[in-house]
């Protein structure tokens, strides 16, 4: 038997339920300590949690996406993370927010691999295992290393103007959707750039067009 192949409007609809905002972790979404995995100094920036909740009402998928070379240069196990993340969960449990999934990566800046940022390897595993619509989805982030492995995954991009970018090393894939001084603020602006689904359903029709 022949299934009659999704509509535009049927692709939309299952791409609204399918975009995300993928979330720096440290100085994003919690305060930066660097290199510290001790639960007990986690503390989210301000506002973070009306923020996610304002996305997650919206249908965005909450996901973490960091680099952690503190792993791979002795300074904590990678098994430390996961306290980090209970913690995570219990400070945004009041505010009815549950980040669904947390990728890392763990290799040195001299390891070369794909998925340390400003490499988009991240973003495309998350989008493959979790079934996330890239072009419809946004990443917030502190640093333009961020923005560029966002532009270069395909998504959107919110830069945290909090301080920790000190480089400032331009590129065309380095220049920010929107630019916020706060995750709440950021949250604002994503939603008022509305409804993005449609990136998705147009992104799978020229796909399609070439086979």
């Amino acid at each position: 038997m022949r299934h009659a192949q999704p509509t535009t409007a049927e692709r939309a609809r299952a791409a609204r339920r399918e975009h995300a905002v993928f979330l720096d972790k440290d100085g994003t979404l919690i305060e930066n300590v660097p290199y510290s995995p001790d639960p007990a100094l986690v503390a989210l920036t301000p506002g973070a949690g009306p923020a996610l909740r304002c996305l997650g009402e919206r249908g965005f998928r909450l996901i973490v996406v960091s680099n952690q070379a503190g792993g791979a240069n002795g300074w904590f196990a990678e098994r430390a993370l996961r306290a980090v993340e209970l913690r995570i969960a219990e400070l945004l449990a009041p505010c009815g927010v549950a980040i669904e999934a947390f990728y890392y990566c763990v290799h040195s800046e001299e390891a070369g691999c794909s998925c340390r940022t400003p490499r988009p390897g991240l973003l495309r595993r998350a989008s493959a295992e979790l079934g996330i619509a890239l072009p419809a989805s946004w990443l917030v982030g502190d640093t333009l290393d961020d923005v560029e492995a966002a532009h270069r995954a395909g998504c959107r991009a919110a830069l945290i103007m909090n301080g920790n970018e000190t480089g400032w090393r331009y590129g065309t894939l380095r220049v920010p959707d929107v630019a916020a001084l706060s995750l709440e603020e950021a949250a604002s602006q994503i939603v008022a750039a509305g409804d993005t689904s449609h990136l998705a359903a147009e992104g799978t029709d020229e796909l399609e067009g070439r086979h």
